[in-house]
């Protein structure tokens, strides 16, 4: 069955180009300011869209991303109203993927079977969850499968040959490959590794290739572009909604333009990269 996530590659692939993934945390700096930036992403040029649960031990972001996950639990943020906001944006937009990612425990909480069945009814297209490996695959992978959602896998540059016919097994939509070793948001790529890792996993899988962690610029932007079948952006987009916070951790009216500017960059260099790819045709 056709998913939206895999609707959406197909055109990019028509199009001859990288699609930009972004992220933001649901509910930061609270829930209506973080609707409206989710609503803006699609027109500012977010092909895909990541939205993060919240969680209190959220061990594999960076502190960026840790602290607007706690920004979004002062909020008031729960899993429950995570899934309320992307049945608020499916009402405006049914085109645009939309991916729910975090951590297993929320979900765990909330119950396997009454989470897949509303985040599909609310229209959530996959689930990225970090800390599940492949041996837990029958936990919530498997049936999300079963439901006709996709789940996506992390790959890193120490996902070995061994090992990586097992975190291909399940998945599905696009695999997301994460360009350096260590913590969200805390480090340049080496772009040239980039590009033969994307490589490699190619001769693996006929998956799209997402490509994320480092991604600051509309410049590094194109540079992933120019190898990825997608560039992921999160940490410089939720870092850039911080800056515009008042001294209380609170919107202003700078916040949304700030981060749909960043994005239209991050997009317009996305972009870049398929007219140098044409050029060298």
């Amino acid at each position: 069955m056709s998913t939206r996530i895999d609707r959406r590659f197909q055109a990019l692939e028509h199009e001859g180009r990288a699609g930009l993934v972004t992220f933001t945390m649901a509910g930061d700096p609270d829930g209506p300011v973080s609707l409206e930036l989710l609503k803006a992403l699609p027109g500012a040029g977010a092909d895909v869209i990541e939205l993060g649960m919240p969680f209190t031990d959220p061990m594999a972001d960076g502190p960026a991303i840790q602290a607007a996950g706690l920004r979004a639990l002062k909020a008031g943020m729960t899993l429950k109203r995570t899934l309320a906001m992307v049945a608020e944006f499916r009402r405006d937009d049914d085109v645009t993927p939309l991916i729910l990612m975090g951590y297993y425990n929320p979900i765990y909480v909330f119950g396997v079977e009454r989470f897949i069945a509303e985040a599909k009814a609310v229209g959530v297209d996959g689930l990225i969850v970090v800390d599940l490996p492949p041996e837990e695959d029958e936990e919530l992978c498997v049936p999300l499968n079963r439901a006709g959602l996709n789940f996506i896998r992390l790959a890193t540059p120490t996902t070995d040959a061994a090992r990586l016919p097992a975190v291909l097994a399940n998945t599905s939509g696009f695999l997301y490959y994460v360009s350096i070793a260590g913590i969200t948001g805390t480090a340049t790529p080496d772009y040239s590794s980039v590009a033969a890792a994307v490589r490699r996993l190619k001769n693996a899988t006929d998956l799209p290739i997402a490509v994320g962690f480092g991604v600051k610029s509309a410049e590094s932007a194109e540079a992933i572009a120019r190898s990825a079948d997608a560039v992921v952006v999160g940490s410089a987009i939720v870092d850039t909604l911080r800056q515009t916070l008042d001294e209380h951790g609170r919107a202003t009216s700078r916040s949304v333009e700030a981060v749909t500017t960043l994005v239209r960059d991050l997009a317009t260099g996305v972009r870049r990269a398929a007219r140098v790819k044409e050029q060298a045709r």
